[in-house]
């Protein structure tokens, strides 16, 4: 077999493996399915198939025998191809069957803790007195949203509940399992492990960053929780009323401009004028909140598009928020998940090498390189001009100006704060998998979660119990979390490029194009750090977020009123098409096609969430 027929048959099995691995997962965590077994094994032999350290000495011989294909296209293009999955599967290898068979236990013993995660049903106290039940991203918005302080308490007393009960059914055995099988491939810890794995970069190199900002922003970050409880009281700092206390008010009152049911039409406008293009891709949007669906937005491609022997593959990409239209605050949170999950989504319809190992969201790929697609997407919702475009009441009115201060005079003295509860969780997670097994026990753990949140964050109890963050649970996320910091680090650095060389960022139709050359084209194939380099002439630079936090509210309003002000100085794009295939789906239902067209789409998605939750 040639090297280039090596590297077709290799695209064509994993394809085959990793459809019915993205199937099983789609469907468990959806709530279809209740087939974890299948989904375990499934899960199990992609693992097995991209652990094989035999592969990485075949495919160095594969690399030799290419460097003698006469046509000098062909040889290239088979080098790129197979370097980049000798790039996937030294990532993945798992040398030793004792090793093996550690990756293989955890994997069942997960989805295990999954599917009791899955059944384990959290309550709280409604507005009404009511005992009913609530998915976390319900409790989340009720404790960051509800006017009654009674209803936050409860709310947060149940995420509070959700650690005990996974500290008391198999989240301390899920520790130990990690750091063996880390141990037994040479590493200290499962953390360390992690962090070599999906950023290339040692635990110590990755704290040299984190370390210095947290430095950066830890005066800003006190001083606004000293004048919060001042014109508070101290009860502010508590965990059921901080993010109320600061930004509750002002999100009651954005609450008429941004309901759910726009969601679908402010996505597609939006893209669409910045001109993203999916490629063909085939999108399956699963964007509403039910019982038994996991609880927390995502986006895997089923299928990653690559050029196989010259011919386009679109992709194939599910992603899913949990909105819950009805309740205050959910519409806003559910737009930035669409938008979040969205712009991954672009990135991995965008990926243009020749072998699906570039496209995918595992190992090689960086996760704050496939982060830093998303929440630069996401990001455009707190512009002003943004906000004055697509921000519409029903009546077509758009939001104040003086909401928009108001959102701004309550974040931006926290801004600190937003960053420093994702700092949090690293700092916690890498303290947790360096404790022995003797010492961890619940007692333990709890005390290492609230003495991190409160050297981190400056709270007795972060609104968002740190063992209540599902990413802890999953294999793909477990210890990955800075990952979303230095994204963010590398999209204020992006925002700030762009916002020199045009002046704007809202509906500015050169920005996809830029993004899909820059940043999207070569996938895994490329560093972030080069990404950056590409397209911005700098490497990767935190300086641009550590100043956004330590803005004052009047150098954030002044910011953002040059935006509101530049909308009268240029002509609105035109809606680009983004070529892409969309079915918006509640589990098994289907609500909606862009089949005849986006615009009906979006009308019938419209009709749907206001006929069933009024809005």
């Amino acid at each position: 077999m040639s090297a280039t027929s090596y590297l077709n048959d290799l695209n064509q099995r994993y394809l085959a493996i990793h459809r019915t691995k993205e199937d099983f997962f789609w469907e468990t965590y959806m709530g279809t399915s209740d087939d974890h077994e299948g989904s375990s094994k499934a899960q199990t032999e992609w693992t097995q198939f991209l652990s094989q350290a035999s592969q990485i000495e075949a495919i160095k011989q594969q690399l030799e025998a290419a460097e003698n294909i006469t046509d000098e296209q062909e040889k290239q293009s088979t080098i790129k191809g197979l370097s980049g999955w000798l790039a996937t599967f030294k990532a993945h290898a798992i040398e030793g069957e004792d090793s093996q068979k550690l990756k293989a236990d955890l994997i069942k013993f997960e989805f295990d803790l999954f599917e009791r995660n899955q059944n384990h049903a959290m309550t709280y106290v409604n507005e009404n007195g009511e005992t009913v039940e609530g998915s976390l991203p319900v409790v989340g918005a009720a404790i960051r949203t509800n006017e009654k302080e009674e209803v936050r308490q409860s709310a947060h007393e149940a995420l509070l509940g959700l650690e005990q009960w996974l500290l008391q059914n198999g989240f301390i055995e899920l520790v130990k399992r990690r750091n063996a099988f880390a141990r037994s491939l040479g590493y200290k810890t499962f953390f360390d492990y992690s962090i070599v794995k999906m950023e290339k970069m040692t635990t110590q190199e990755l704290f040299s960053i984190l370390d210095d900002f947290e430095v950066r922003t830890r005066d800003s970050h006190l001083n606004s929780l000293k004048a919060l409880a001042k014109e508070k009281g101290e009860q502010a700092l508590s965990g059921h009323n901080f993010v109320y206390s600061f930004a509750g008010d002002v999100m009651r009152e954005l609450d008429p401009y941004v309901p759910f049911s726009k969601s679908l039409r402010r996505w597609v406008e939006s893209f669409g004028r910045l001109n993203i293009d999916f490629s063909g891709a085939e999108l399956t949007l699963d964007l509403l909140d039910r019982k038994g669906k996991y609880p927390n937005g995502f986006c895997h491609g089923p299928v990653p598009s690559f050029y196989d022997q010259g011919t386009w593959v679109p992709a194939q990409v599910n992603f899913t928020s949990n909105a819950k239209p009805d309740q205050v605050g959910s519409g806003y949170d559910g737009i930035n998940t669409l938008f979040h999950e969205g712009g991954h989504a672009a990135h991995f319809a965008n990926v243009k090498l020749n072998a699906p190992c570039f496209s995918q969201e595992f190992a090689p790929t960086s996760m704050a390189y496939a982060e830093t697609q998303s929440m630069f997407c996401d990001s455009l919702l707190t512009d002003a001009d943004w906000l004055k475009q697509y921000a519409l009441d029903d009546d077509g009115n758009p939001v104040t100006d003086e909401i928009i201060k108001a959102m701004i005079d309550s974040r931006q003295p926290f801004k600190a704060y937003e960053e420093r509860s994702i700092l949090v969780v690293p700092y916690f997670e890498r303290a947790l998998y360096e404790l022995s097994d003797d010492e961890l026990t619940i007692e333990n753990i709890t005390k290492l979660a609230r003495d991190t949140e409160k050297q981190i964050l400056g709270l007795e109890c972060s609104p968002r119990p740190l063992i209540a963050i599902p990413h802890l649970l999953s294999d793909e996320s477990a210890c990955a979390y800075q990952g979303y910091l230095l994204a963010h680090m590398a999209v204020y650095q992006t925002r700030a490029y762009f916002t020199e060389k045009f002046g704007y960022l809202t509906d500015n139709p050169e920005i996809g194009p830029l993004m899909a050359e820059h940043y999207w084209f070569g996938g895994n194939s490329t560093s972030h750090n080069d990404t950056i380099v590409s397209l911005t002439g700098e490497g990767f630079n935190a300086k641009y977020l550590a100043d956004m936090c330590n803005l004052s509210v009047e150098q954030a309003w002044d910011e953002e009123v040059k935006k509101i002000e530049g909308l009268a100085t240029r002509q609105r794009a035109e809606i680009a098409s983004l070529n892409a295939t969309i079915k918006v789906v509640d589990g098994d239902k289907e609500l909606a096609t862009n089949s005849d067209s986006d615009s009906d789409m979006c009308d019938n998605f419209e009709r749907f969430i206001i006929e069933t939750y009024g809005r």
